[in-house]
């Protein structure tokens, strides 16, 4: 596994009247997991559709080392991307959407069994997609992206969906692939969940970076990622 640094600056991208995103930067290192944290609306998602080339930046670069995703060599191997739950048809098995999605990402047929032990979804793999709970369609987002094992993971809200003992196992997941050496980028508004994974933190407030920077970090300011939320945010509306 080879992590990349994801490097974020002066990204912004505005629909109509709405500034979606004003000025976002941030780096999420290799070997760490970053949490990109705001409320609903401040826009995590528009910056995880730009750096993924998904949406098209009005201003600003967003890129993998010096790369952008739509210049990546192999963007599959080298990035896995779960931005909503996976929606393959619901009479497919888990198992066969894997094997596709392995087929067209050009990855060996045996990589849908070896994602599906990974995440936990060997025991449903022959189940229609129809029957699957909501966490276990985030499994199967989780799992596709697994499939060209890249270095780089992209989560948007990843947890949603997961029970207690499927957030546990979501914690241990992303702290052993960053401790191998990958990259992780996890989107969330449910902040005392984050801080049981993230090792460092970027707050975006009505689509500009308010704050970053490493747990350590944060609790020498004396505050928690609640406490630190709660004055940025209000303090840019006072603003």
């Amino acid at each position: 596994m080879t992590g990349i640094d994801i490097e974020v600056a002066g990204i912004a991208k505005r629909y109509g009247a709405v500034d979606a995103v004003r000025d976002v930067s941030f780096t999420a290192p290799a070997g760490h997991v970053t949490g990109l944290v705001g409320a609903n609306g401040a826009g995590k998602s528009t910056t995880m559709r730009i750096l993924l080339g998904l949406v098209r930046a009005d201003a600003g670069t967003a890129r993998f080392g010096a790369i952008r995703y739509t210049d990546l060599a192999d963007p599959s191997g080298t990035v896995g991307a779960m931005l909503d739950l996976a929606s393959p048809h619901p009479a497919m098995t888990a198992r066969g959407h894997l094997r596709t999605y392995a087929a067209l990402g050009g990855h060996p047929a045996r990589r849908a069994d070896e994602v599906a032990e990974a995440t936990g979804l060997t025991e449903y793999a022959d189940r229609r997609i129809r029957g699957f709970s909501t966490g276990m369609r985030q499994r199967l987002s989780l799992a596709t992206a697994l499939l060209g094992d890249p270095g780089v993971l992209v989560l948007d809200e990843p947890s949603n969906g997961l029970d207690p003992a499927g957030i546990a196992w979501l914690r241990a997941f992303l702290r052993e692939f960053a401790d191998r050496g990958g990259t992780v980028l996890i989107s969330s508004h449910q902040l005392a969940e984050l801080t049981h994974i993230v090792d460092r933190v970027v707050l975006v407030d009505r689509g500009r970076t308010v704050w970053d920077g490493t747990q350590a970090q944060l609790a020498e300011r004396g505050d928690d990622l609640e406490s630190l939320f709660f004055q940025l945010t209000t303090m840019e509306a006072s603003a």
